[in-house]
């Protein structure tokens, strides 16, 4: 099968597309015959050595994908060849075939295509878990979205406002905003224009959002302490800011406020279940039109450090695909 390959760390340009064995399935595994890989931020960190998760070279980036199941190990129950899955594989999607945990990978909705379903998992599982499990997002509560354009951040939006919030979402430039509002936002912030911190309390009357999703980091997560409600919850989904900010903990004391950590593959691996209860609310959500994935750009696999470098230089609006079929 073709792969892209990282054999050493490094940026984008320093993988390689080649032929590689094809993989097996263990007793506990599927064998995917990859269609589209959806393209993420862990991506772009994985290839650099940055990533919590390091596996051993060679190996392919591409942590979630949608195919055909090719076979399935003797554990495996819930899927046989020929089923059309997607689901989160850590790493190795970016590949003609790729081996992925089973209780990791889900039926498709019939009503899905492969390019929607790639780009699916990781920002909707990232997105539901952090608002539900992490969040407790409450019907009529103040819902912060930074980084609202970007694929986990738009299916915030959206996932909010299907949850019953009021949904503030804020990005860099009037264009990322207008993305935001046609996914469900009811304000709009833009952050190069002001100091987040003042325009969401002036949108709040001065009491700040009580559920504040953050993929960003750096200075809008120490703005973010700022503007938060009494008891409300920072969710710490990523750091694409490149900056990893310091809490000052005398903030979280006089806010009353909470700030909780969002690691979706850790929470699918130590808890199936509920993943796949919140894969089930999702699912009814896309087919009732709540849920409008946006797949802004698709890339072929030879187009590979294309689809990173856009990711890296945060030109990304919803999501990127790679099709490798």
């Amino acid at each position: 099968m073709k792969a892209v390959l990282c054999k050493a760390y490094g940026p984008a340009s320093t993988l390689s597309l080649e032929e590689t064995a094809d993989p097996v399935a263990k007793d506990n595994e599927v064998v995917i015959d990859v269609h589209a890989a959806g393209v993420n931020f862990p991506d772009t960190l994985i290839i650099e050595g940055k990533y919590q998760v390091k596996p051993p070279f060679p190996f392919s980036p591409g942590g979630e994908a949608a195919g055909v199941v090719a076979s399935v190990g003797s554990q495996v129950t819930h899927l046989k060849p020929g089923d059309r899955v997607m689901g989160l594989t850590g790493y190795g999607g970016f590949a003609e075939k790729v081996a992925a945990a089973g209780t990791h990978v889900l039926p498709m909705p019939d009503d899905m295509d492969f390019v929607t379903a790639a780009g699916f998992s990781m920002t909707y599982g990232t997105s539901m878990h952090a608002l539900a499990q992490r969040g407790n997002l409450q019907p009529g509560e103040t819902l912060l979205v930074l980084g609202a354009s970007g694929g986990v951040g738009l299916a915030a939006v959206e996932i909010g406002k299907a949850m019953g919030a009021r949904v503030i979402a804020a990005a860099s430039s009037d264009e990322k905003l207008e993305v935001a509002r046609q996914a469900g936002a009811d304000e709009l912030i833009n952050y190069s224009e002001g100091e987040l911190k003042e325009q969401v309390k002036a949108l709040t009357g001065g009491q700040g959002a009580d559920v504040i999703y953050d993929p960003v980091g750096g200075d809008l997560f120490d703005q973010s302490m700022r503007c938060i409600n009494w008891r409300g919850r920072l969710l710490v989904v990523g750091f694409a800011s490149g900056r990893i900010p310091e809490l000052p903990a005398n903030l979280a004391l006089l806010k009353g406020a909470a700030v909780v950590g969002v690691f979706w593959g850790a929470f699918a691996k130590r808890e199936p279940q509920a993943n796949l209860e919140n894969f089930q609310q999702l699912f009814r959500w896309y087919s009732e039109g709540k849920l409008k994935p946006l797949v802004s750009q698709t890339f072929e696999m030879n187009q590979y450090e294309a689809a990173l470098t856009t990711l890296t230089t945060r030109q990304a609006v919803g999501k990127i695909v790679i099709k490798t079929r």
